[in-house]
């Protein structure tokens, strides 16, 4: 007996569920390949305008320690490069720093020089949005009855009395487009049932 197509089908359904499957938080790393640096190959807000932060996502700034610093600071202080009164200070050369509520986060280098010349970075986190629990089963309001239709002449199948809308045929679909967080990026994945999917590799 040949295993090799149900266990073909296994790894597949297997790995379209692991996809699915929606992150708690996500480590974003700051400048990508280039780290926390005066001129990134990619400018820090326009960066973090492509990604989407939520609360208990992490940043990572990858920096030579002793050499640069990471500083969260209120907006004004973002605005002036102003490194004395700092919310927090980030020094080691590998720094993170996790979201622990939505709204904006200033950083900027603790050299202010830097911070003049670009290396400053504002991220804002989307709000959280609380679970709706679904109403009691004895709080829906009851279901109005159905209203009646004075009678007609009966009509030929097929057809409809004059004035009356016909419905558009609905067509058939074999899935619905999804998005999921993974990896710092939105990425599309085409949701198809089970039947598609094994029918299609059958």
């Amino acid at each position: 007996m040949d295993f090799g197509r149900p266990i073909s089908i296994l790894l597949l359904i297997g790995t379209v569920v692991l996809i699915m499957l929606p992150c708690d938080a996500l480590e974003f790393v700051v400048g990508g390949k280039d780290g926390w640096v005066l001129h990134p190959s990619e400018g820090y807000n326009h960066w973090a305008e492509r990604n989407r932060f939520q609360v208990n996502d992490t940043l990572y700034f990858k920096y030579k320690r002793g050499n640069d610093s990471v500083l969260v600071v209120s907006s004004e202080d973002y605005n002036s490069c102003t490194t004395i009164k700092p919310i927090q200070s980030l020094s080691d050369g590998n720094s993170t720093f996790k979201f622990d509520r939505s709204g904006p986060f200033f950083f900027i280098s603790g050299i202010a020089d830097r911070c003049n010349a670009g290396q400053r970075l504002i991220v804002v986190v989307l709000a959280v949005r609380p679970k709706v629990a679904p109403p009691a089963p004895g709080a829906l309001p009851p279901t109005p009855a159905p209203a009646t239709t004075p009678t007609s002449p009966s009509l030929a199948p097929g057809t409809s009395a004059p004035g009356t809308p016909v419905p558009a045929p609905s067509s058939p679909t074999s899935g619905s487009a999804r998005q999921w967080k993974l990896g710092g990026g939105l990425v599309g994945v085409m949701v198809m049932t089970l039947g598609h999917v094994i029918v299609g590799l059958i």
